[in-house]
């Protein structure tokens, strides 16, 4: 049976209902961000992600705005009564990360940086960790033990996709990893298309299929301006089409007997 893990006082992960997490991959502007929480909040979405610290694989692109990055995520949550997800590269950034989130994100480069789990393990907010994209599923849930032996129960786990041979996708969404681990283990589980596939003519059909398999919630990249963002512009939903792919999701959820939170 999934564990229930509270997201807020109104708000839970794990249970009948369905969570969709929405931003940019990168926090760029504040005007940037507060266009997508005004939208995701018409929409009753309740959780807006958004990176400060970004671990890109070439030093020369775009890093994050650090601080400040945060600081816009928390602002524009709080006019819009949105929770805040963001990610810490490592023990140095995670006392900002828990200042100005809700959730506590480890990436898919930082599934074994053990004393960072240990660090996160020692806070009281939910840890979002990803897997690694050369990981196992035992690797992952190990990963997710090193977090709770420190003291901290409530972990979500995020399929981002495995690396595989074909580049036509940026990763391979497993599917049978969320269908796994709703079936054998008690965390909760998301899923992100975004980076599973890479691409954003693939997001809505990942979507589905993740749901379908079992997945508690969703993490979507979306940007104003896909073609001018600074980060994954090429796999981020334009933010004029997250009406239509709400809605899709709502309609997959209740074929599956679940809701989308509103």
């Amino acid at each position: 049976m999934t564990n229930i893990i509270s997201l807020s006082d109104t708000l839970q992960i794990g249970g009948t209902n369905i969570v969709l997490i929405a931003g940019p991959c990168a926090v760029e502007s504040a005007e940037q961000v507060y266009s997508v929480a005004k939208t995701m909040h018409a929409l009753g979405l309740r959780v807006l992600r958004g990176g400060a610290f970004k671990p890109r694989t070439s030093p020369h692109t775009f890093q994050g705005l650090g601080l400040e990055g945060l600081k816009i995520l928390r602002q524009a949550a709080d006019e819009f009564g949105l929770l805040v997800i963001s990610e810490a590269l490592g023990v140095e950034q995670l006392p900002l990360v828990v200042e100005y989130s809700d959730i506590i994100q480890i990436g898919s480069r930082n599934m074994q940086h053990f004393p960072l789990l240990w660090a996160a393990g020692e806070q009281q907010k939910p840890v979002l960790l990803k897997r690694g994209f050369m990981s196992t599923i035992h690797e992952w849930l190990a990963a997710a033990e090193h977090i709770m032996s420190r003291g901290n129960q409530k972990v979500i786990l995020c399929e981002r996709g495995i690396r595989g041979f074909d580049p036509s996708t940026r990763n391979v969404l497993d599917v049978n990893a969320i269908a796994q681990i709703k079936e054998t283990t008690p965390f909760p589980i998301l899923a992100d298309p975004s980076h599973a596939t890479g691409r954003t003519d693939l997001v809505f059909a990942a979507s589905r299929a993740a749901l379908a398999a079992g997945a508690d919630g969703l993490l979507v990249e979306v940007h104003p301006n896909p073609a001018a963002a600074l980060s994954d512009g090429e796999q981020s939903l334009p933010l004029d089409s997250l009406p239509s792919f709400v809605d899709e999701m709502r309609r997959i959820a209740s074929a599956m007997g679940r809701t989308l939170e509103s």
